[in-house]
């Protein structure tokens, strides 16, 4: 073996992301021992992947505390820096709903008002590495480092609190350590938390805003690797024929299929009310001779049943396929996608014509199919649930990024989406081609090479300080 490298998995994307894509058998393919450092319930050694548990990942108490400030100083100056407010609109509120949270509550209040400055940022960032050294996790994670001596740590995640004590546990033994920026938005939402040596990301677009965002982090630091989230729609086996895939999901072969993909309740609170509106706009088109079906996967978090009775008076439209993930303890972060799901996605992808949401990333899902989005904006934020023009969600900042407004059609009014699904439908290229440009600007090409260059970036660094 060249190297032992340890992987340190916190949560379900980034199972998605290194367990069920090419990424282990790169690695060992090229000579690396590779060592999945598993901070989540799922058990790795099912899927045949090296793995060291981490059984008791729980951080101190207080380093809740200034997380939760770091992202908000981080936010403060982000805003004041760039003379754009978009950023206070990543904030969460901060609660006061009992004495223990009104008690947190001010103590973060605290800690803005005397480190509200870059320098400030960095005593926070100095001030969590030291509470973590104080937790049975750091002792529990440095013996095991001390233990398995890898010679490289890749967290993938960067927002990641039980991220924290491992990495701090690893630069304490000098041994080098990266995390991942595992989402498009990330980066101007101060979600950058933990600090490592080196980070990965998606494309030069996001290493531009990294150094824009985080003035401590160094150009020579950051490696431009792509994600390994789009690489299963180019990968043909996990693909099933249209006839087995339509059989298994109760689908009509005679119709073409819209998927709606919903979002979860906090960034769409009304999100069955634009399920709804699809439908009626498919039940109209079938009446002037479309053949059309929604096929409706909903957010994989969200256990609510909100959508069950537009469902139920859409039979005839909507056809559900629940996502295959595994709830495995009361907080979302341990409800966890399993393999099956990575191959049900990429099949829903492959077999419906378009996908509606809500803004997000599967414009570049569908982009790898050469097939279009649409992105639903309006909304029914208000008593008498009547629509109203605009989503606030577009006026974040990862947004921009985006090269042309032509790149995804956007439904303004529900009375209006079935005559614009219809046109899209008919000749989707022209929105296909603007939204391959956009994708190629977020997401470094070839997509299916992601794991690829990760592996080319670890070689480098491992080398550099092997020597």
């Amino acid at each position: 073996m060249k190297n032992k490298v340890f992987v340190l998995v916190s949560d379900g994307v980034s199972l998605r992301n290194f367990a069920y894509t090419s990424f282990y058998k790169l690695g060992i393919a090229q000579g690396y021992d590779v060592v999945f450092w598993n901070a989540t319930p799922f058990n790795l050694e099912q899927l045949n992947l090296k793995e060291v548990k981490i059984n008791n990942a729980k951080p101190g108490a207080f380093s809740d505390v200034l997380k939760t400030a770091l992202i908000r100083i981080e936010l403060n100056l982000f805003s004041k820096r760039d003379k754009d407010d978009i950023y206070h609109k990543y904030k969460f509120p901060l609660s006061y709903k009992s004495i223990k949270a009104s008690v947190k509550s001010l103590i973060v209040q605290s800690y803005i008002t005397r480190y509200s400055s870059e320098k400030g940022i960095l005593k926070i960032r100095q001030k969590i590495a030291s509470s973590e050294r104080k937790t049975s996790y750091y002792k529990d994670c440095k013996t095991t480092l001390e233990t398995e001596k890898p010679d490289f740590i890749l967290s993938t995640s960067q927002r990641a609190l039980t991220a924290f004590a491992p990495l701090t546990a690893a630069q304490d033994l000098n041994i080098p350590t990266a995390s991942f920026i595992y989402s498009w938005d990330n980066i101007p939402k101060a979600t950058t938390v933990v600090t490592t040596d080196f980070y990965f990301v998606w494309s030069t677009y996001m290493k531009n805003e990294l150094l824009h965002y985080q003035r401590y982090i160094a150009s020579n630091q950051i490696r431009v690797t792509g994600t390994p989230q789009f690489e299963n729609h180019f990968d043909i086996a996990l693909q099933e024929s249209k006839t087995d895939f339509f059989k298994s999901h109760n689908l009509d072969l005679n119709k073409k299929y819209i998927c709606f993909s919903g979002d979860d309740i906090t960034t769409s609170p009304k999100d069955e009310m634009y399920l709804r509106d699809l439908a009626k706009a498919v039940r109209s088109l079938n009446k002037k001779e479309h053949n059309l079906g929604v096929v409706f996967r909903k957010c994989p978090v969200d256990f609510s049943d909100r959508y069950d009775a537009v469902i139920k008076e859409y039979n005839d439209v909507i056809v559900p396929i629940e996502p295959k993930w595994k709830k495995m303890g009361a907080a979302w972060n341990s409800i966890l996608p399993t393999k099956e799901d990575y191959k049900l996605q990429t099949n829903i992808i492959a077999h419906t014509e378009c996908v509606v949401n809500l803004g997000s990333s599967m414009v570049f899902d569908y982009a790898a199919h050469n097939k279009p989005c649409a992105f639903i904006d309006y909304n029914y934020l208000n008593a008498s649930n009547s629509y109203k023009k605009g989503v606030y969600v577009y006026d974040f900042v990862h947004f921009r990024s985006m090269p042309s407004s032509e790149a995804v059609i956007w439904l303004s009014n529900p009375n209006t989406m079935a005559d614009q699904l219809a046109a899209v439908l008919e000749n989707p290229s022209k929105t296909i081609s603007k939204a391959r440009a956009w994708f190629e600007i977020i997401n470094a090409h070839p997509p299916e090479h992601a794991c690829n260059r990760f592996w080319e970036e670890i070689e480098k660094l491992v080398i550099k300080n092997d020597a």
